[in-house]
């Protein structure tokens, strides 16, 4: 089962360290982390997405990471309504003959060419994993040359509550 946490914490050095660490330790894989400036001044927000046996992993994960002192807050929003959201950059090879079948492959999925030269066209998809790795699969008969994916980024839609943890945190 795939669980997504999210963890609000302090912007300092060693926190993602100590973070990927208690998974480490626990023998629980990291599918995909993204970390980011949040709306708040020194506050980072941090999504990770990890592969657990159940829904007692997934809890026994919140647990510890609640104990850790600069996160402010610990989200499981598992199974929830999100949006998530994650950034492939793809680099393909291309020829005269090629290129025209790639760019009509591109629209459907929204996506955009941002590097162009005479064998190679990168693209640009955002989107739901899903989506990312079904555009992918139509690529690579062209023939991919790079690919970079940032993992998910997400948060609950509207104005849902998550199963949550706040902790008060002096900074200082």
């Amino acid at each position: 089962m795939k669980g997504i946490i999210t963890l609000t914490v302090l912007n300092r050095p060693g926190v993602l360290n100590r973070i990927t660490n208690l998974f480490s330790k626990r023998s629980y894989n990291i599918e995909s982390i993204t970390v980011g400036h949040s709306e708040q001044e020194d506050i980072s927000r941090i999504t990770v997405v990890v592969q657990a046996e159940d829904e007692k992993d997934i809890e026994q994960i919140t647990k510890q990471l609640n104990k850790q002192v600069d996160i402010l807050k610990v989200s499981d929003i598992t199974g929830q309504s999100i949006v998530a959201r994650e950034l492939a950059l793809i680099k393909v090879a291309v020829n005269p003959q090629t290129r025209a079948e790639i760019y009509s492959l591109i629209e459907p999925f929204r996506a955009s060419v941002i590097d162009v030269s005479k064998d190679n066209l990168t693209i640009q998809i955002t989107g739901e994993s899903e989506k990312i790795e079904a555009f992918i699969e139509l690529l690579k008969p062209y023939g991919i040359k790079e690919l970079a994916r940032t993992g998910t980024t997400a948060f609950l839609r509207g104005m849902q509550r998550s199963s949550q943890t706040n902790k008060v945190v002096s900074i200082l």
